[in-house]
C-alpha cells in the first residue's frame, strides 16, 4: 500500500485557520440535568402552589403542599436520571463491546470499514487507506474512531448517573424554592402577586441563560420561559379557584 501525500490529510482547520473554533461539551448529563431541573422545578411547584391556594385555603395547606411538592420532585427528578443515564451508559457500553470484539476478531474488515467511511466523507482512496491503517496500529484509538464514526459517540464522554442525579436534585430544589419562599413570611394575595412575580423574574434569568448557551434569540428564550410558566401557573390556579367554589358550595 503506497503512502499518501500528508497534504492531503491535513484538517479544514489547518488549510483554514480562521475558521478554527472551539465547542464545548453537551454530552455530559450533569449539566443538561440541571438546566431541566431548575426549569422543571419552577414551572411545576408554582403550579402546585397556585393550584392549592387558588381553592382559598389555608397558608399553612400551601406551604404543606408546596414543601411536599419540591421534596417529591426533586427526589424523582433524581432518581429518574440516575435511571435513565445508568441505563445509558449500559447500552453504549454493550455497542462499544461489540465493537472492541470486532477489532480483535476481525482487523481487516474493520479496517476497510473505516476506510471506506473515510472515503464517503470527501477523502482520496489513498488518503482514507492511510488514515484507516494509521488509526487500526493504536487499538484504543482504532476503537475510538470506530465510535465515533459508526456509533456517533465518544467514548470517554458517556457520561456518570452520580452527577447527573445530584445536580438535578439540587437543581429542582432551588427551581421549586421560588414560588414556595414568599409563602414563609406573606398570606393571600400579597404571598400570590409575589410568588408569581419571583417566577416571572426567575423565567427571565433562565431564558437568558439558556439563550447564551444554545446561541438563541434572548428575546425568544425569555419569552418561551415565561409563557410556559406563567400559562401553567395560571391554569392550575383557575382549577383551584373552581374547584374551591364547588367543595365550598
Amino acid at each position: 500500500m503506497g503512502e499518501a501525500n500528508p497534504d492531503a490529510l491535513r484538517t479544514e482547520a489547518e488549510m483554514h485557520p480562521e475558521a478554527e473554533h472551539h465547542h464545548r461539551n453537551v454530552q455530559g448529563g450533569a449539566a443538561r440535568a440541571a438546566v431541566f431541573g431548575v426549569s422543571d422545578g419552577l414551572v411545576t411547584n408554582v403550579s402546585l402552589i397556585l393550584g392549592v391556594a387558588g381553592a382559598q385555603t389555608a397558608p399553612s395547606y400551601v406551604r404543606l403542599a408546596g414543601f411536599a411538592g419540591l421534596l417529591a420532585g426533586a427526589f424523582s427528578m433524581a432518581a429518574g436520571e440516575y435511571v435513565s443515564m445508568s441505563a445509558q451508559r449500559e447500552l453504549l457500553g454493550r455497542e462499544l463491546e461489540v465493537e472492541r470484539r470486532a477489532l480483535h476478531l476481525a482487523p481487516d474488515a474493520e479496517r476497510e470499514e473505516l476506510a471506506q467511511i473515510y472515503e464517503r466523507r470527501g477523502l482520496t482512496i489513498e488518503a482514507a487507506s492511510y488514515l484507516a491503517e494509521m488509526m487500526m496500529r493504536t487499538p484504543e484509538l482504532a476503537l475510538e474512531a470506530h465510535a465515533r464514526e459508526e456509533i456517533g459517540i465518544d467514548p470517554s464522554v458517556l457520561g456518570s448517573p452520580y452527577p447527573a442525579a445530584a445536580s438535578s436534585l439540587v437543581s429542582f430544589t432551588v427551581g421549586a424554592a421560588v414560588p414556595l419562599v414568599p409563602w414563609f413570611f406573606l398570606t393571600g394575595g400579597t404571598a400570590v402577586a409575589v410568588s408569581v412575580s419571583a417566577v416571572a423574574l426567575s423565567s427571565v434569568v433562565i431564558g437568558w441563560l439558556l439563550s447564551q448557551a444554545t446561541g438563541r434569540s434572548p428575546v425568544r428564550s425569555v419569552l418561551r420561559q415565561i409563557v410556559v410558566s406563567m400559562l401553567a401557573a395560571g391554569v392550575t390556579y383557575l382549577v383551584g379557584r373552581v374547584v374551591g367554589v364547588s367543595v365550598a358550595h
